[in-house]
């Protein structure tokens, strides 16, 4: 599968755990990415977790920090989009699995692989139990790059179901994909494919 927006997305995520400088308004939205993030700044600095022989409590750590804000199940239906009815219950927990260890793959290989970017938080947008939390990384080389976190509102918490990088969205990125894979060949070969790609080294 094509990985290119798909970096992106991991690479803000990086940024976002590195522990940078953040500027601008922010909302009670915004505030709920901001706890993430420090749990996960919290987790890639804990001195007791360098060691290689911590690699996998350490990555089981962020991954726990990461699922406490990210709605996997929504963002895997709205990836799926028309063909998400279609499936069993069972095929539906599945995917969810895998399209939240696909996104985990890439992150937790390189979440100590970045530093000196910028994170500025530039606002928010509040729709009913909707939210638009914008935000730009001024890279090294002062690039800025426009993202915008869309979250929805479930009890009294703030969740992150998509992911825009300079107007492309992560979920639509995917949605096209995955229903392009299906059309072509089977959504078997679509869960073969995943399955695939998360299991490689």
């Amino acid at each position: 599968m094509r990985e290119t927006y798909f970096s992106k997305v991991i690479a803000l995520f990086l940024f976002l755990a590195i522990g940078l400088p953040v500027y601008g308004w922010a909302g009670e939205p915004t505030e709920k990415i901001k706890q993430t993030t420090d749990k996960i700044l919290k987790i890639v600095t804990d001195p007791s977790l360098k060691h290689p022989s911590k690699a996998q409590e350490r990555k089981r750590s962020i991954r726990n920090a990461v699922d406490e804000r990210f709605d996997w199940e929504e963002m895997a239906r709205r990836a799926l989009a028309r063909h998400w009815d279609q499936r069993a219950d069972q095929d539906k927990k599945e995917f969810v699995r895998l399209f939240g260890d696909l996104l985990e793959r890439t992150y937790l290989n390189k979440v100590e692989g970045y530093s000196g970017e910028k994170v500025q938080y530039e606002g928010e947008t509040l729709e009913s139990e909707y939210a638009v939390v914008k935000v730009k990384i001024v890279t090294q080389k002062n690039v800025d790059i426009p993202v915008e976190y869309r979250l929805h509102k479930k009890g009294n918490d703030w969740f992150v179901y998509d992911i825009s990088i300079e107007g492309v969205s992560l979920v639509n990125n995917y949605r096209t994909q995955f229903s392009s894979i299906i059309t072509q060949s089977s959504y078997e070969t679509l869960v073969k494919k995943l399955k695939e790609k998360v299991s490689q080294k």
